[in-house]
């Protein structure tokens, strides 16, 4: 599975046609992956924080194999994932293994649809990445509402289904959604309360040469409750002292490992980078003002 993260660094400067160029004799056309395409994305005014995320969600494969069926599907009003749709389809389409391509139609729905994007201010890449997921799922969810009110059964009533249950699960939470258990211990009865939350994304500590189980288990560290902050114990029937478990903007890129190799996307910019270079990305050093670049959302896939 190819591992994925967007990183805030200082912008570098190539010319287009000479990049692709370099970048497909770099990778050779034995090693070239079948059926693979490396195309940088048009900067259209401080639009990296939108690149960098599509980037990296274009090598996630589940994810775009899913967005590449939807494509397939009849043609449906246009709204922000048929504009994906219709990107992804045309970058797996080329004729041309590298190149790059102005995402304007993408771009232009994005600034129809949200105020916050329609402006050429630098925006946040982990905003923008929550903001595209759900607005996908929310089309998938009332497509298939509509499905099911349309469809009828054969003495004429419509499908009848429970309208205040929940919305079923689509393949955006398959892909991205997990669960976390937050777990409340009271100090005074050690009486123990949990309680679920879905989330598509979790927010880190990401450090320099540590390892994302280690920052997983700095997230899950115990907090204690106290003070103003006392958690209401029902056992108690009163506020107690309790022991609770749970879980920047700049210049965006994506680095992507593709099949055997590692890229880096720079808006229309495409590089083929060394392994040992992703050290450089990943996580803060104890001086930031000294390192300008840092792994901002990184992708992982969980195993069996």
């Amino acid at each position: 599975m190819e591992i994925l993260m967007t990183v805030s660094k200082f912008a570098s400067i190539c010319t287009m046609g000479a990049n692709a160029s370099a970048l497909e004799k770099e990778i050779g056309p034995e090693q070239f992956p079948v059926n693979e395409h490396y195309f940088g994305l048009v900067n259209f005014g401080n639009t990296c924080y939108c690149n960098s995320v599509l980037q990296a969600l274009y090598f996630c494969r589940p994810f775009r194999e899913k967005v590449l069926a939807y494509k397939s599907q009849p043609r449906k009003k246009e709204n922000l994932l048929t504009c994906l749709a219709d990107l992804f389809h045309s970058i797996a389409t080329q004729k041309k293994k590298v190149g790059v391509i102005p995402p304007k139609k993408f771009i232009t729905r994005l600034r129809k649809e949200n105020e916050l994007f329609d402006n050429y201010m630098q925006q946040d890449a982990h905003e923008f990445l929550n903001y595209l997921l759900n607005t996908i799922a929310d089309i998938l969810q009332e497509e298939r509402k509509q499905e099911k009110q349309n469809g009828r059964l054969p003495n004429g009533n419509i499908d009848s289904e429970n309208n205040s249950s929940p919305p079923d699960p689509t393949w955006v939470h398959e892909i991205f959604q997990g669960t976390l258990t937050n777990e409340t211990r009271c100090l005074t009865c050690e009486t123990i309360s949990s309680k679920d939350e879905d989330f598509l994304d979790l927010s880190v500590d990401v450090e320099q040469n540590t390892s994302i189980t280690h920052c997983l288990r700095g997230f899950s560290n115990t907090e204690t409750l106290c003070s103003e902050y006392k958690y209401y114990c029902e056992e108690c029937r009163s506020k107690q002292e309790a022991h609770k478990r749970g879980p920047n903007r700049g210049h965006y890129i994506a680095i992507v490992k593709s099949h055997d190799f590692w890229l880096l996307f720079d808006d229309d910019i495409v590089e083929k980078i060394d392994a040992q270079a992703i050290e450089e990305f990943y996580g803060l050093t104890s001086d930031i003002s000294k390192n300008s670049e840092s792994g901002y959302i990184l992708f992982y896939q969980s195993r069996d």
